[in-house]
């Protein structure tokens, strides 16, 4: 396979089709080394339009969102060197070297031991030293008190998740300083959106949701009740 080919037809191909025009992130896309984040058994699937399951181990669903839905999710947050950010749902690690990138620092929160102890060896290989890995439930955020017993009472600039929720939960949200950020994928199949949260200021949100797309759910995140009197 001639990576630097795949690698071009991949951003030209998927994620510029997906209103992904940012020439930083773009150039961006081309500099991390997407295959390096890519599980061995899956390598071919690198640039391929497609979620990458993580590992064999790892819980069902558990995997790498598709290029272009990070590329836009990337794009969205708009991230400043200045800038924190957390990130819940490490995986391999690729979407927290995208945000290092262009972060002062990142903070980013994996459940499973294995994928955690993974990322950390991608984000070291890749000479990513602004990224740092904890291996912990990022559903615990919403207990009261963990956040504070974790040491990520924020407040943060930027929050990802990497993964989709059935709707963005306030704790998270009162994570974020005053113009901080919070992109997540929120709904039920078939119908999921990218849904950005800004804060406005002590009191008040803004809430825009963006695109459609599909992902996986993030674990032991609430899901409230369909049944309906």
């Amino acid at each position: 396979m001639n990576l630097e080919q795949a690698r071009f037809n991949m951003i030209e191909q998927q994620i510029r089709p997906w209103e992904v025009l940012d020439g930083q992130i773009l150039s961006l896309l081309a500099v991390v080394k997407r295959e390096d984040f890519v599980p061995v058994a899956h390598k071919a699937l690198a640039f391929v339009d497609m979620e990458i399951p993580l590992a064999a181990h790892a819980e069902p669903g558990q995997c790498m969102l598709a290029p272009r839905v990070e590329a836009r999710l990337l794009q969205d947050l708009n991230v400043q060197k200045h800038e924190k950010v957390l990130e819940i749902g490490t995986g391999s690690g690729y979407m927290a070297a995208l945000l290092a990138h262009r972060a002062q620092h990142v903070v980013t929160l994996e459940i499973d031991p294995a994928l955690a102890r993974a990322a950390r060896q991608n984000l070291q290989k890749a000479g990513i030293h602004n990224a740092e890995v904890l291996q912990l439930d990022g559903a615990s955020l919403l207990i009261p008190g963990e956040a504070d017993q974790a040491g990520l009472s924020g407040p943060f600039d930027v929050i990802v998740l990497s993964g989709s929720v059935a709707q963005v939960p306030t704790e998270l949200l009162a994570l974020l300083k005053t113009g901080g950020r919070l992109i997540a994928i929120v709904g039920d199949e078939p119908v999921m959106r990218a849904s950005l949260s800004t804060r406005v200021d002590a009191h008040a949100m803004s809430h825009t949701a963006a695109w459609d797309t599909l992902a996986p759910r993030l674990l032991n995140f609430p899901t409230p009740s369909a049944f309906r009197f």
